[in-house]
């Protein structure tokens, strides 16, 4: 019997346990890193990063069809989940302003995707969505284009842009007369170099480690941390988006603290945003949201 992951979206394909055999079939590498639970159950060490890097290979060839799939060493290694969650609740919001029904060929832009490129992938294969997906660092821009490269179809799915300006967000990505159905981004968590060490020190108290053991999720300073943290980060966001206001239906991004969104929700008003909406997500203990906003009113909105 599997048992349901509790505030995971209904359409999310990890609201049960993982099933490892499956897994394990659908990338072999999988089973040098299965261990057993007190009970008997098969899990894998989640305090190893290479255990947690090929699960999520695993996941990823299983749920998602992506053939070929890896990440730089130190880089961003995410939890699948969560962010599966991101892209289906991001479908609700556009059902929302189109009759009920996710759009089919919706144009998202994936706002530092990382060497990962997790967003596109997961919603190229669950919704058909055309993904731009911008990148400052060049060695993370190189891997993700390895991942669009080496897997079937993708290149047609999904193109990357390099952000020249690391001080910018949309500027010099979102082109002149180009248009999207709504944007998606993971901002930086950390406001120093030091807050992250301790965030990381943290999680490896929790998951038992010794302290030079290595991040299980890993991140570079750029994924991990910016001055003022995420929300000067998504402040400069808002303050972007307004020069973009009739080039994207959607402006949206996570917020990892719910006493953020005070600030952020003032701004939006500053701006002139038509509308703000706040997503709650939740897997298990965790909780996250995003918010997202629009300067477009509901006829706009569908005629687009």
């Amino acid at each position: 019997m599997t048992s349901e992951k509790p505030g995971l979206h209904p359409r999310n394909r990890h609201r049960s346990r993982y099933d490892m055999k499956a897994l394990c079939e659908s990338c072999p590498a999988l089973r040098e890193f299965i261990t057993q639970t007190p009970t008997g159950e098969p899990t894998v060490n989640f305090a190893d990063p290479l255990a947690v890097k090929t699960l999520n290979k695993a996941l990823l060839a299983h749920y998602y069809g992506v053939a070929q799939w890896d990440i730089p060493e130190g880089y961003l290694c995410p939890p699948v989940p969560g962010r599966a969650d991101y892209i289906h609740h991001l479908a609700d919001l556009l059902a929302e302003g189109n009759e009920g029904t996710v759009p089919a060929q919706a144009t998202i832009l994936d706002v530092g995707t990382g060497s990962n490129l997790i967003y596109p992938l997961i919603g190229v294969h669950e919704y058909g969505w055309r993904f731009t997906g911008s990148e400052v660092d060049p060695e993370a821009l190189a891997n993700a284009n390895a991942i669009v490269n080496g897997n079937a179809g993708l290149t047609r799915a999904i193109r990357l842009r390099r952000q020249k300006d690391a001080s910018a967000i949309f500027t010099g990505v979102i082109h002149k007369n180009e248009q999207f159905d709504a944007t998606l981004c993971n901002p930086p968590f950390h406001d120093s170099a030091e807050s992250a060490r301790a965030g990381s020190e943290r999680k490896r108290r929790n998951l038992g480690q010794a302290t030079d053991a290595a991040a299980n999720f890993g991140g570079q300073q750029q994924e991990l941390w910016c001055e003022g943290g995420e929300v000067a980060f998504i402040l400069k966001m808002i303050a972007e988006s307004a020069q973009y206001a009739r080039q994207v239906k959607w402006f949206t991004t996570l917020v990892s603290r719910g006493e953020n969104l005070p600030p952020l929700y003032r701004a939006l008003t500053e701006v002139g945003a038509v509308k703000v909406v706040k997503k709650e997500m939740a897997q298990g203990q965790k909780h996250s949201r995003f918010i997202a906003w629009t300067f477009m009113d509901n006829a706009k909105r569908r005629q687009r």
